[in-house]
C-alpha cells in the first residue's frame, strides 16, 4: 500500500509514529505537507500537484489537518476523494467535527447523550438561555478553540453574562453549556478505529484547573470502557463521518455525554497511558479498507435523470408498517433499500424478509417521484419536553475540550 500522511508537522509524535508503524508493516509511506498541494480542476479529470509537480498515485491518505488550515486542508482531502483515493476521515467528517456547534447539532438528533448546550447572539437571550440549561455555573466555549483554549467556567450568572458579552464584542461565537458537576475535572478519551474502540484513557485535571486536557497539565490513566460507553463513542465517530477519531466523553449520572469528536487525535498521551500500539491499529485498518474508498452516495447516484437517494420515515399508521420489505411494494416503485435505521441500530443491506416497523427510517435509491409520494406522509419528530431544573450545584471541576 502506498500511503500519504497529510501533515504540516513531520516530526510531530503522532505523525512520526504513524509513519513508523506503516514502515514496519512494509508499506510505502510519505509525509506530505498539506499546504504544498495545488488542486487542479479540469473537465472529467480532478487532479493534484505537490510541490508544483504532478502527484504520483496513492492508494490511501491519512489526514492530520490542523485547526488553522481546516478550509484548505479539507479541500485537499475532498480532491483525493474525487480521485477515488481512500481516506478514513472524509472532508465532510473533518469539517463537521471541527465546528463544535455543527457537531453538536448533528449529534443532537440521535439518541446520544450530550451536555445541554445553547447558542445565542442577542444579549437579551443570554439569561434565558442560562436558565434553560439549569443556571450557573455554566461552561462557555469558543467555537474555534482547541486543546482546552477558549473554555471558561463561569461560576455565576453575572460572570457568565459579562464573559459572553466580552467575547461577542471581540466577534467570537460562543456556546453556553451545562456544567456537569459530577465529572469532577475528569473526562474519557476513547480512540475509535473503524467500528471499535482500540484504546481509552481517563484524563484528570490537576490543582485548581477544571480542564483535563493533557496540554493543560492533566494526568492520564488507562481505562477499560463498558459496552455502552464504547458503543456511544463508535456511533458518535461514525455519525460525524470519521473512521479514526478521538471521542471525548463526560461520565455523568445520566450516562456518557459526548463533549467532542476529534478528527486528528494525538497519539502521545494515549499510547503513553495505555502502552498500546494505536498507530499500528490505524495503519492496519487503512490497509484493510484501502480498496473500498468512501463515496458520496448523493453525488454518485443522482447523476441518472430522475433518480436519487432519500431517507424515508415510516410513521405510525403507514401502509408499510408490519410488512416485509419484499411485500412492501417498494421494489414495484423502482426503489432499492440501502439501509434501515431503527432506534440506535443501522441495518445495512437489509434482507427482503425484514419486517418494517413504525419509526423506521429507510434509505432508498430509486425514482425520486416515487419517493416523494412516500415522503408526503412524513410526520415531524416529536419534541421531548424536559422538566425545568433547579440549579443547586456547587462548582467543583469539569474538563474542557
Amino acid at each position: 500500500m502506498k500511503l500519504g500522511i497529510l501533515s504540516t508537522s513531520p516530526n510531530n509524535y503522532s505523525t512520526s509514529r504513524l509513519r513508523e508503524a506503516a514502515q514496519q508493516r512494509g508499506h510505502d509511506v510519505r509525509v506530505l505537507n498539506t499546504l504544498r498541494f495545488s488542486i487542479e480542476l479540469e473537465e472529467g479529470e480532478p487532479n493534484l500537484h505537490f510541490r508544483s509537480k504532478q502527484l504520483s498515485e496513492y492508494d490511501a491518505i491519512l489526514p492530520r489537518i490542523g485547526a488553522s488550515i481546516t478550509y484548505f486542508g479539507t479541500a485537499v482531502v475532498r480532491q483525493f476523494e474525487q480521485m477515488d483515493v481512500y481516506t478514513p476521515n472524509t472532508a465532510a467528517g473533518i469539517s463537521n467535527s471541527r465546528d463544535k456547534l455543527r457537531s453538536l447539532q448533528i449529534l443532537s438528533r440521535h439518541d446520544i447523550g450530550i451536555p445541554h448546550t445553547t447558542f445565542v447572539r442577542d444579549r437579551a437571550d443570554v439569561l434565558p438561555a442560562i436558565e434553560r440549561i439549569g443556571g450557573a455555573p455554566v461552561i462557555i466555549k469558543i467555537l474555534e478553540g482547541t486543546q482546552g483554549v477558549g473554555v471558561i467556567l463561569a461560576e455565576s450568572t453575572k460572570v457568565a453574562e459579562a464573559i459572553i458579552e466580552t467575547l461577542q464584542t471581540a466577534k467570537q461565537n460562543v456556546l453556553i453549556q451545562q456544567f456537569i458537576a459530577e465529572s469532577k475535572g475528569t473526562d474519557v478519551r476513547a480512540f475509535v478505529v473503524g467500528d471499535s474502540v482500540v484504546a481509552a484513557m481517563r484524563r484528570r485535571a490537576t490543582g485548581d484547573e477544571f480542564r483535563s486536557n493533557v496540554h493543560r497539565g492533566g494526568t492520564t490513566e488507562a481505562v477499560e470502557l463498558d459496552d455502552e460507553t464504547a458503543q456511544v463513542a463508535v456511533r458518535a465517530a461514525q455519525i460525524m463521518g470519521l473512521r479514526v477519531a478521538g471521542v471525548d466523553i463526560l461520565e455523568s449520572d445520566n450516562g456518557p455525554l459526548i463533549m467532542e469528536v476529534n478528527s486528528s487525535p494525538g497519539l502521545e498521551g494515549i499510547e503513553g497511558a495505555t502502552k498500546l500500539d494505536i498507530a499500528g491499529s490505524v495503519i492496519d485498518y487503512i490497509a484493510q479498507q484501502v480498496n473500498f474508498p468512501e463515496i458520496d452516495l448523493r453525488q454518485r447516484l443522482t447523476v441518472s435523470k430522475g433518480f436519487g437517494v432519500a431517507d424515508i420515515f415510516i410513521p405510525e399508521g403507514s401502509e408499510l408498517v408490519g410488512k416485509a420489505i419484499s411485500e412492501s411494494g417498494l421494489k414495484d416503485r423502482d426503489l432499492t433499500v440501502l439501509n434501515l435505521h431503527r432506534g440506535t441500530s443501522i441495518i445495512s443491506n437489509p434482507r427482503s424478509s425484514r419486517v418494517l416497523e413504525a419509526g423506521d427510517r429507510v434509505l432508498c435509491y430509486g425514482r425520486l417521484d416515487n419517493m416523494r409520494d412516500l415522503a408526503a406522509n412524513k410526520v415531524k419528530r416529536k419534541r421531548r419536553i424536559k422538566p425545568k431544573k433547579l440549579s443547586t450545584q456547587v462548582p467543583s471541576n469539569q474538563s474542557g475540550s
